[in-house]
């Protein structure tokens, strides 16, 4: 979360306005003064927009779980865990959150509430594409030494995967 909107406004200070922020001022949260606030989320893997949230509905474009999702038993969810990236860009997954927040009953494709959300977020993903420009990630290293190579259950499927010897520390890829 980039808080250094609401870190000015705390200290007094003006932001400069030569430069965009993603940051919001959460001090009407702080001072107990809430508003409802429809901001879009935007959820990136590498420099891929993977999902889009705006209010209760989140509409996923891509699906990818990591080739250990058999690790998490009962979280399976046709079509959305997937073990290979799949672009559902033109056809994509829309959840809504406020009902289902584990993300498992993906909203039917023909449903007049599909058309609402889709119609709802898709002109936040159009302006985020057009005037966002893109930079080099800070966080975008991998190291296969500090995954869970043997999390909790993984011997009753018989897939405990031994750790690496030495640290694998490399920029990540993700192919798309």
């Amino acid at each position: 979360m980039d808080i250094i909107v609401t870190a000015a406004t705390l200290a007094g200070v003006k932001m400069p306005s030569d430069r965009l922020y993603d940051g919001i001022d959460l001090m009407p949260v702080l001072t107990g003064q809430y508003q409802d606030i429809q901001r879009p989320i935007f959820y990136y893997r590498g420099n891929e927009l993977f999902a889009a949230r705006v209010g209760k509905y989140k509409v996923t474009y891509w699906t990818w779980t990591h080739q250990h999702y058999k690790f998490c038993p009962g979280q399976y969810v046709k079509d959305v865990t997937t073990p290979d990236q799949v672009n559902r860009t033109s056809d994509p997954i829309v959840f809504h959150l406020e009902r289902d927040p584990g993300e498992k009953f993906p909203l039917g494709k023909k449903s007049s509430e599909y058309k609402e959300a889709i119609q709802l977020v898709t002109p936040y993903v159009e302006k985020h594409r057009a005037t966002m420009k893109r930079g080099v990630p800070a966080l975008n290293y991998c190291d296969d030494l500090v995954m869970n190579w043997a999390p909790p259950g993984c011997e009753d499927i018989d897939y405990c995967l031994p750790p690496p010897e030495k640290s694998t520390l490399r920029l990540c890829g993700w192919d798309h």
